[in-house]
């Protein structure tokens, strides 16, 4: 019977090898690229947290969270109030995910890691003295979890999982157990605990449940760390084990992907950040309408017909045909390519509910064709415009800005913080986060940052 036991130990250790690399890591360890996305990775992501403060979205949760708080630990950001260490987790990593603003992995997941790594770690933050040393180093361990885990499950998304809430789970435990201190055995254990908690449904696309899903992981991850570092217990073998993540989320595995290359290159470095306010595979599509409008010699030509020639997995995540709320918008990519057509970019107000619905975004989406090409890249898209007097425009994106093949420089990761950041913030503080985050590596106390993040146009 033994044999038959269904969570019978394998032995391989793989859990328990990874967890023994990452609670060596020293900071000083780290190469100064690793370091250096850390401080691009946190920018980018508190202006998509920041701009996300103000969603409507937002509101609703926090009348919830409030309610229920417990003791008024961690900073709402954007906002006057504190949370609960858990409550407050749960409202940053959402706002940060809300507006599907925020950084993806794409090397073969799909993985929004900052939202979930970086408000639990925030919230833990403000319960101790945290170096930026510390914050950073941790930052990279949780990312470096969450993406081996997920390439360990090689079809865990086609099973209908949200990897931001699964993945970002583990990664947000992880990051959370390196803040803490925890040795390797209490680090298995804080996978474990965080094993048994993720989930998220691919099914909540285009929903407030989605990004809900990054402030879950956020507050799970958070939870359990504090558990593990109790003695509070878990299998050794969460990630490979028979019926360990990698096995019961995906029907194929490739567990050697646990440690393979392990501190030879940190998986933070090939991090991707968004130039545009909605889901990742349609970037190389909205790269090449805003290049085809370009090329038009008529300011506001009249468009007969679109031929967009995209990956297949992006129809397959971001086919809605026609959305009828912003959120559901950033999953349109007829949508998508309407907008950077007529608007010439696909910010924050290409993907708002009146914008959605508008006469002349509804009119083009309905003459937009869209062929899957198999042999494309997961970034790669091409268009074919026809215009009214028989202009033909043609083009095509090899890989999508923002990606790590065509990344985004420094200088536009602090425009695009400061285009979130102003209106919330104003220009004095954006730009005094701008230098806090620049100088992370020497803060003694990471709680400065997020008082510079607490209130509102102050």
């Amino acid at each position: 019977m033994t044999t038959e036991y269904g969570a019978a130990p394998l032995n391989l250790n793989l859990t328990t090898a990874l967890a023994e690399f990452l609670a060596r890591v020293e900071f000083d360890s780290l190469p100064e690229d690793v370091r250096h996305e850390g401080r691009r990775g946190v920018l980018d992501w508190l202006g998509c947290a920041i701009a996300g403060s103000t969603h409507p979205t937002i509101t609703r949760l926090l009348n919830v969270l409030t309610a229920l708080n417990g003791a008024p630990t961690a900073t709402v950001i954007g906002d006057g109030r504190r949370l609960g260490l858990l409550e407050a987790p749960i409202a940053n990593g959402q706002m940060g995910h809300v507006l599907d603003y925020d950084d993806t992995h794409m090397d073969g997941v799909i993985l929004h890691a900052s939202s979930p790594v970086l408000a639990a770690l925030l919230a833990l933050a403000e319960t101790r003295r945290v170096s930026g040393a510390a914050f950073l180093r941790a930052y990279a361990i949780g990312f470096e979890v969450g993406v081996r885990a997920g390439q360990s499950a090689p079809r865990h998304h086609e099973g209908g999982w949200h990897l931001t809430g699964t993945l970002g789970t583990l990664a947000a435990a992880s990051a959370c157990g390196s803040l803490l201190g925890l040795d390797a055995r209490q680090l298995v254990h804080t996978m474990g605990i965080a094993g048994t908690q993720a989930a998220g449904m691919q099914q909540n696309r285009g929903t407030m449940c989605k990004s809900f899903h990054a402030g879950k992981a956020a507050s799970n991850g958070v939870l359990s760390a504090l558990l593990a570092a109790e003695g509070f217990d878990s299998s050794d073998e969460i990630l490979e084990g028979k019926r360990g993540f990698s096995r019961i989320y995906s029907v194929e595995q490739d567990v050697d992907r646990l440690l393979d290359g392990l501190g030879e290159r940190w998986l933070i470095t090939t991090n991707g950040y968004k130039p545009y306010a909605c889901g990742v595979v349609q970037h190389a599509l909205i790269d090449a309408m805003i290049l085809a409008a370009e090329q038009c010699q008529d300011a506001l030509p009249s468009v007969e017909r679109v031929v967009a020639r995209v990956n297949p997995r992006v129809v397959r995540i971001t086919g809605v045909e026609d959305p009828q709320t912003g959120l559901k918008s950033k999953f349109s990519l007829k949508h998508s390519a309407a907008v950077a057509f007529l608007d010439g970019n696909a910010g924050i107000p290409q993907y708002s509910d009146a914008r959605a619905t508008a006469d002349d975004v509804v009119e083009l989406r309905s003459r937009i064709e869209v062929v899957a090409e198999p042999e494309f890249g997961p970034n790669e898209a091409a268009v074919d415009v026809w215009l009214t007097g028989g202009q033909h425009i043609s083009a095509r994106i090899p890989h999508a800005s923002g990606t790590a093949e065509n990344p985004l420089s420094d200088a536009a990761i602090e425009r695009k913080f400061l285009s979130n950041a102003v209106p919330v913030l104003g220009d004095e503080r954006a730009r005094a986060v701008i230098a806090e985050v620049a100088a992370l590596d020497r803060a003694d106390d990471v709680s400065q940052l997020m008082r510079l993040l607490a209130l509102a146009g102050t």
